[in-house]
């Protein structure tokens, strides 16, 4: 079944704001329920703009952006991973570490500093 060029259109205009939403608010509490509402859309339109749209889901997107923003933060290697974690929306540092090692491979603590790659594997999985 083909979708109508409206369809495209509106889908891939919602998965776009969407994506400005996601980059901005990234370190907030962010609910497929509440950026719906804020595009007057449906839960379910913005579900299919990401699966259709982005290849993806709402929720693997933001863990996507929150895994790339913490990457570039442990590569500074300023903050501790603690501090990291909650600067990109993590609350519990262990459920951060345990989301960064399925993203990247390897542990938070291996991307430290301006080497940033003590792990060249993960580095491949960010691209």
């Amino acid at each position: 079944m083909t979708m109508r060029t409206g369809t495209v259109a509106r889908r891939r205009a919602l998965f776009e704001e969407a994506v400005d939403i996601i980059e901005r608010e990234f370190p907030q509490p962010l609910e497929l329920d509440d950026v719906a509402r804020r595009l007057a859309t449906s839960r379910r339109q913005l579900q299919r703009a990401f699966a259709e749209i982005g290849g993806t889901s709402f929720r693997t997107y933001v863990a996507r952006v929150r895994m790339r923003k913490a990457l570039e933060l442990l590569r500074e290697g300023r903050l501790p991973v603690r501090e990291v974690a909650n600067s990109v929306g993590y609350r519990q540092p262990a459920q951060f570490a345990k989301t960064f090692r399925r993203h990247h491979g390897a542990p938070p603590s291996s991307f430290r500093g301006p080497s940033g790659s003590a792990h060249e594997a993960g580095a491949a999985l960010t691209a």
